[in-house]
């Protein structure tokens, strides 16, 4: 048997030939893909030429087909059909979707943000499940690969093939336990707040070093003590309310827990900026409709109004 190489063929030419053998004539066929009759006409000789068949003979009814070109018929309309399925966005309906989200994230976002985007998915999307995967060095290769779905926390500009967007901003709190003997006797100074032994979480940096408070403190001339250092958000403020020690958290979270654990929270006495919560993905899930509407979903979950407060 003769092979093909389909790199010489027009597939165009496989639309016309559908068109005429439904209309049977050269006028109509072209109407109907767009061409004008001469150029339908130098089609069909191509197409004649391609099967080495006459395909359509003149008769006095008009063009019929050959043998060939009926035998013909079939498979070319469940081919083109096939293509047009192929090149067609895919269809998504959040109702219908079934398998599982996996998201990178820390015990922070799992707090604030996953409540509500699981609220909404029992809504709307209510056969879809979440995995919370560790958030590490390693979530953007998982993005890259297709392993892990969506990354949500706080990242520096992301990288070619990747795309980011801002969830929301957060800023800083403080916490102690309740009766914590800072909050009596005045106002927390920045050096009362510096003399106080500290926690620090680690996450997203080198935990030989310090953070955003550190940086505030030293350009007052001060310094602090971190007794404790930690990359859990969770195990953190559960320390700090049965100790003496304070530690400087995202706000949202600062509150959340005062509600659950004997915590008082009250504002860094020195400057810090704010920082921003955003969802990363590459641009291989760009396209996809089902993607997009898990990063809408997301970005719908973490406006402030619904977010844990």
């Amino acid at each position: 048997m003769r092979e093909v190489n389909l790199a010489g063929v027009d597939l165009n030419l496989l639309v016309a030939l559908a068109a005429l053998l439904e209309e049977r004539n050269v006028t109509r066929a072209a109407g109907r893909v767009g061409l004008s009759q001469p150029a339908m006409s130098r089609a069909l000789g191509r197409l004649r030429a391609l099967f080495g068949d006459m395909l359509l003979v003149r008769t006095a009814a008009g063009l019929e087909p050959t043998p060939r070109a009926e035998a013909l018929a079939a498979p070319l309309a469940r081919v083109l059909a096939e293509v047009g399925r192929m090149v067609q966005p895919p269809d998504f309906d959040p109702a219908t979707q079934t398998g599982t989200v996996r998201i990178a994230t820390v015990d922070y976002q799992s707090i604030v943000l996953l409540p509500r985007l699981l609220a909404h998915f029992a809504e709307v999307a209510p056969n879809l499940d979440v995995e919370v995967v560790l958030h590490g060095p390693s979530a953007e290769e998982g993005i890259a690969s297709g392993a892990i779905d969506l990354a949500i926390g706080v990242f520096d500009v992301a990288e070619a093939g990747y795309y980011q967007q801002t969830l929301y901003r957060e800023d800083f709190a403080c916490v102690v336990r309740a009766g914590h003997p800072v909050l009596e006797d005045g106002p927390i100074t920045p050096e009362r707040f510096a003399g106080l032994r500290h926690a620090f979480l680690t996450v997203g940096r080198d935990s030989s070093r310090g953070g955003f408070v550190d940086a505030a403190l030293d350009r007052l001339g001060l310094a602090r003590r971190i007794v404790l250092r930690t990359p859990h958000f969770l195990a953190a403020p559960l320390i700090v309310a049965e100790s003496d020690l304070v530690l400087t958290l995202p706000r949202r979270l600062a509150e959340h827990l005062r509600a659950l654990v004997p915590l008082a929270v009250f504002d860094p006495p020195v400057p810090m900026p704010g920082f921003a919560i955003t969802q990363l993905w590459h641009e291989r899930r760009h396209g996809d409709p089902a993607h997009a509407w898990l990063r809408a979903a997301v970005l719908t979950c973490a406006a402030p109004s619904r977010l844990t407060t």
